[in-house]
């Protein structure tokens, strides 16, 4: 298993597209900073196939040091949950092999 980068991602889309590097890269950080934006404000958001994020509120706990035994309070926060769409579900259901051969650029 290998890490994409951001980087990464935006030289794909540029070479795939031929559209100039740096307009992808507006582009992306566009998309992205609208994500975040979005899920700040509470709201939902559904790609069709490929996945739904929503936001969750994990409540106040008591929670223990393992060390020292001490009980400490954590507070509550809002946390992303994801759920995949049907695309990516098929993806990831197919052997590793046939996943990375349907991904790869023709020569």
């Amino acid at each position: 298993m290998s890490t994409i980068t951001k980087k990464e991602l935006i030289d794909r889309i540029a070479e795939g597209t031929q559209a100039k590097r740096g307009v992808v890269k507006r582009i992306v950080q566009s998309f992205l900073d609208e994500i975040i934006a979005e899920l700040a404000s509470d709201n939902r958001l559904e790609f069709r196939d490929f996945g739904v994020f929503e936001t969750r509120t994990r409540a106040a706990r008591v929670a223990q040091n393992p060390k020292t035994l001490e009980r400490v309070q954590v507070p509550a926060k809002r946390t992303i949950k994801f759920k995949m769409g049907r695309l990516m579900k098929q993806r990831l259901a197919e052997p590793i092999a046939a996943a990375t051969e349907t991904t790869e650029t023709p020569s």
